[in-house]
């Protein structure tokens, strides 16, 4: 039989054996991964203290995921595979579960959740943030899920993050914003994180004033992402505000304030801040634009 010529395309059996290779390299891949976690853990167990959830790790190996993905497979499904490889072995590092509210919709918090943690994380249904931070409370290591946007008669679930032994937002998801992603609700992560785990690109302040007006509200526009509620306390309101931290202005590339600039935009319109505390912290939102261009960090 004459030898195949190089410039002949490979046949369906070809291309299936190639794929079959791949699937095992990739198997193999992930065993291994998961022998060095193996390891990790009794590193840990001597040189290392607090949840195993790393926040500013998974922001970084999420971006640098985006910048060198290419090719016909959509981002959709390389960002599922990897926010589910990612947290699957955080949760054989050290167990925990996912608290979620669904008040902002049962079917958009349980996407999110599924998308960013996987069906290996124990998932436990809520209804209201101050359900789930308390939960979170009693717990050594789970995680919580917030919607990071404002809600009809919901108040400031976000005070009882205020005192020093309290947990904080450590991240807010999706790490990658962009159209028609399949887990767009924006949330909150709520947790315990060690200290050197957490990354402070984006700081989250409770805050309470007096005089909260439209214009309160308009001077804040351009510094920070706010949610307001009702504070009758102080005959105001109750504030969660992102404000990119400082250090991050030259990276993020954008308008940004600090917590002292958004203190003045609130006295010079009008309002008085009554009291203020830092409950969280977490990465910026790295933006995928249109089809063609490079992704790019927001400054909230």
């Amino acid at each position: 039989m004459a030898e195949q010529s190089r410039s002949d395309p490979p046949s369906l059996a070809d291309l299936r054996r190639e794929i079959d290779l791949i699937d095992e390299r990739v198997h193999r891949l992930l065993m291994d991964r998961g022998e060095i976690i193996d390891r990790l853990i009794a590193v840990k167990h001597t040189q290392e203290t607090g949840s195993a959830f790393r926040p500013a790790r998974e922001a970084d190996m999420m971006r640098r995921l985006v910048d060198r993905h290419s090719g016909i497979l959509p981002l959709d499904t390389v960002e599922s595979i990897w926010r589910v490889i990612i947290a699957t072995f955080t949760y054989v590092q050290a167990p925990f579960s996912v608290h979620a509210d669904l008040s902002a919709g049962d079917a958009a918090m349980r996407d999110s959740a599924r998308f960013h943690f996987g069906f290996t994380v124990p998932f436990v249904p809520h209804m209201g943030a101050a359900s789930v931070v308390a939960a979170v409370s009693d717990s050594k290591g789970d995680l919580g899920l917030v919607p990071a946007f404002a809600m009809t008669g919901v108040g400031a679930w976000w005070s009882a993050l205020e005192f020093d032994a309290a947990p904080k937002i450590i991240a807010r998801l999706p790490f990658v914003d962009r159209a028609d992603h399949p887990a767009a609700v924006p949330v909150f992560v709520v947790s315990r994180a060690a200290p050197d785990a957490m990354v402070k690109e984006v700081e989250v302040w409770s805050v309470r004033v007096a005089g909260w007006s439209a214009a309160a509200a308009q001077a804040l526009g351009p510094l920070a992402e706010v949610i307001a509620v009702p504070d009758r306390a102080f005959d105001g309101a109750a504030l969660l505000i992102s404000v990119p931290h400082s250090a991050s202005k030259t990276r993020v590339n954008a308008l940004t304030g600090s917590i002292a600039t958004v203190t003045d935009a609130l006295i010079k319109a009008g309002a008085s801040v009554r009291a203020s505390g830092l409950v969280g912290s977490h990465a910026t939102r790295y933006r995928v634009p249109a089809k063609g261009a490079r992704p790019v960090p927001t400054g909230r």
